[in-house]
């Protein structure tokens, strides 16, 4: 298969030496020349990873080559992936398949990546649409570690044809036709993840870490049933598959923000001195808002905004969140 990447990022270089590595013709799309020449050359992309990339895989700063892929996987930060759907639907000539592997939701219209990107296509346009989402991290992927995901798609069809063309010995992928509870999932544990490297960084133990993970989850649940997606989601590799990788590891950008909020007790110098795009604070100030209008109960959201945008200290937001009112687990 043919596959134009747009993303030379750590995920969009992890995800096309994975297409590279099942001998599809993949190209990357760079921004930058000198990355192009990189990857082109040495077959590197130093920015992100040591690790030498599939010699097949080729790089392009020519984004109007999209026009001649029927494959297109969009891997950027959620904001830009939709400003790029923008960007690129003018180009599009023919029916794709649009894969989006973003986690996050519109700043503008808190509406799912799904719902905002596809806007910018006409019928004809899309073949279809679908999300690679679920537990991965691209330093692992990219040193082709065992890994598992979703392909996300309401077509089955088109989504078999994706399976086969990730899938292999050290990556393996999953159907799943839920987009409402995968979307949801996927951009919900980012807000759990920064709280979790909160607990690390003010030194709570595992009690604390499993208690987080076992209550942001049925807050996700909660969440997205109500948004309209299916619970068994929550308990698969979009919920809590995705919740565990992103709350435990060192990768996690979410995670590594909640670490420096919790060591310093107080979010002031993450506002400071953050450079990296970190998914979970837009989504936290996002669900709030959205949860509020809906009378939805997010407790641990409704702290951690308080801890991210109302100088509300981490130590105080979790006594706070410990003597809540006494009831029953459902």
């Amino acid at each position: 298969m043919k596959v134009f990447v747009i993303g030379a990022g750590s995920w969009g270089t992890a995800l096309a030496n994975v297409l590279a590595d099942n001998e599809n013709e993949v190209v990357i799309y760079a921004r930058d020349k000198a990355r192009v020449r990189e990857i082109n050359e040495e077959h590197t992309n130093k920015k992100y990873f040591d690790t030498i990339l599939n010699s097949s895989l080729k790089a392009t700063d020519e984004l109007n080559l999209v026009s001649e892929y029927e494959y297109v996987l969009l891997a950027v930060p959620s904001g830009t992936s939709i400003k790029m759907a923008e960007q690129i639907a003018p180009m599009v000539k023919k029916p794709v398949v649009l894969i989006n592997s973003a986690k996050g939701f519109s700043p503008d219209t808190h509406d799912r990546l799904s719902v905002e990107i596809s806007k910018f296509f006409k019928p004809e346009q899309l073949k279809a649409y679908a999300a690679i989402l679920g537990p991965s991290h691209a330093e692992e992927v990219v040193e082709r570690m065992q890994t598992t995901v979703n392909i996300v798609c309401e077509d089955d069809e088109v989504a078999k044809q994706l399976q086969k063309m990730f899938a292999n010995n050290y990556f393996r992928v999953y159907r799943n036709d839920d987009m409402i509870g995968c979307e949801y999932g996927a951009g919900l544990k980012n807000i759990i993840a920064i709280a979790s490297g909160i607990l690390y960084g003010v030194g709570l133990g595992d009690n604390a870490k499993a208690s987080l993970m076992t209550r942001g989850l049925a807050e996700m649940t909660r969440y997205g049933v109500k948004m309209g997606g299916k619970k068994e989601t929550f308990m698969g590799l979009c919920g809590m598959g995705d919740l565990i990788v992103t709350c435990t590891s060192r990768f996690s950008r979410n995670w590594q923000a909640g670490y420096t909020i919790g060591c310093n007790d107080d979010a002031e110098e993450f506002w400071k001195t953050n450079t990296k795009t970190v998914e979970g604070v837009e989504a936290c100030r996002i669900i709030k808002q959205e949860a509020d209008k809906l009378n939805i109960s997010m407790p641990i959201t409704d702290e951690l905004y308080k801890v991210l945008f109302e100088n509300k200290k981490p130590s105080q937001a979790i006594n706070d969140l410990m003597n809540r009112e006494l009831k029953q687990e459902n």
